[in-house]
């Protein structure tokens, strides 16, 4: 059965790291589904919550998400094989792209390519904000920590685990006096 478990992760996770571009946020919509919908091993709220974690610790979201979705399914072993299987695409591709993109880089099909893809990340990247607001935004204090982190975001250099940390504390803060009514 582990390594049932073990395989599935594997390929699941490859799934995502090969059919997304863009990095951390633009596998978001493809970890839902094949996360969420596809297996059931997380909820949606579990998923959101994965994501907040994964952005408060270095390296990749996809790479936290699937590391954390392996050890809640099966531990250690687990959370390398899902580990393994988000990143094994993008090495073989980087790797074969950096191989030969040094001959064609100038060429504007290339060039044009590159723009075309830039684009379809942001249009991906908003798809996974509109999906993380609907399950993150709910009330008007989680609206006021939104727009606070926000307006900081914009407006200042503040390192972004300033931001978790505080918006954690307010969430805290905010809970405990709504529960004190």
């Amino acid at each position: 059965m582990k390594l049932k478990l073990l395989g599935n992760l594997f390929v699941a996770f490859a799934k995502v790291g090969v059919l997304t571009f863009g990095g951390g946020y633009a596998m978001l919509p493809m970890l839902q589904r094949e996360i969420v919908d596809a297996h059931g091993w997380a909820t949606e709220e579990e998923l959101a919550d994965y994501y907040a974690i994964g952005q408060c610790t270095p390296g990749v979201i996809a790479v936290n998400t699937a590391t954390f979705i392996g050890q809640k399914l099966g531990g250690p072993l687990c959370a390398a094989a899902a580990t393994l299987g988000v990143v094994f695409p993008s090495l073989v591709i980087i790797t074969v792209i950096a191989a030969v993109l040094q001959n064609f880089a100038q060429l504007a099909v290339v060039r044009n390519a590159f723009a075309g893809i830039r684009v379809c990340v942001c249009a991906l990247i908003l798809n996974a904000v509109v999906k993380l607001w609907k399950k993150a935004v709910v009330d008007l204090p989680t609206l006021l920590i939104f727009l606070a982190v926000l307006a900081l975001a914009v407006f200042t250099k503040l390192s972004p685990v300033v931001f978790v940390v505080a918006a954690a504390l307010a969430g805290v803060a905010l809970k405990a006096r709504e529960a004190k009514r």
